[in-house]
């Protein structure tokens, strides 16, 4: 025998909460992000991809991917998720690497574009406005290159140049 609940629904859409109706809505933006080990950063991430995307006044939504994190990075991305809907979390049960999360992240991503970039904030999430101007222009595929790294040696700057092919 099979059981229903019946819940109620809003007579009208002005009924529902901003921030319901805005969790509803398909996100434009999916902004895909690995996590591993970033206990400390974390939270000013969520909060700078959050400001940033709230200023561009379009659904989005924050896709977190654990990969196998030992520190509290899990934990912190469980509270944000039960305080803002926007944010989704696929847990890892190890590392599996990089790529592997932004795969998964993708997969899970709802958004018309999903952007990349990684929760460690060696990249800014501000520069993401810019990213979609060029992909509003129509490029399908769209992607930053720093063009200068603050504190690196000599060294790494130039071996960081050489490509392997």
């Amino acid at each position: 025998m099979t059981t229903s609940v019946a819940r109620p629904v809003p007579a009208r859409p002005d009924d529902l909460t901003q921030d319901l109706r805005e969790a509803l809505e398909a996100p434009t933006f999916s902004v895909v992000a690995p996590v591993f080990n970033e206990e400390q950063l974390l939270p000013e991430f969520y909060r700078r991809v959050v400001a940033t995307m709230e200023s561009l006044g379009e659904p989005f939504e924050l896709v977190l991917v654990n990969d196998g994190s030992r520190d509290r990075s899990p934990q912190i991305m469980r509270e944000l998720h039960e305080q803002d809907p926007r944010v989704k979390v696929v847990y890892f049960s190890r590392n599996f690497g990089h790529q592997i999360a932004i795969t998964a992240g993708t997969d899970h991503a709802g958004g018309k574009a999903v952007v990349v970039i990684d929760s460690d904030l060696q990249d800014p999430p501000e520069v993401i406005p810019e990213l979609i101007v060029r992909w509003r222009e129509g490029y399908q595929v769209v992607y930053a290159v720093r063009a200068e790294r603050e504190g690196e040696t000599w060294f790494k700057k130039t071996t960081a140049s050489f490509s392997i092919g």
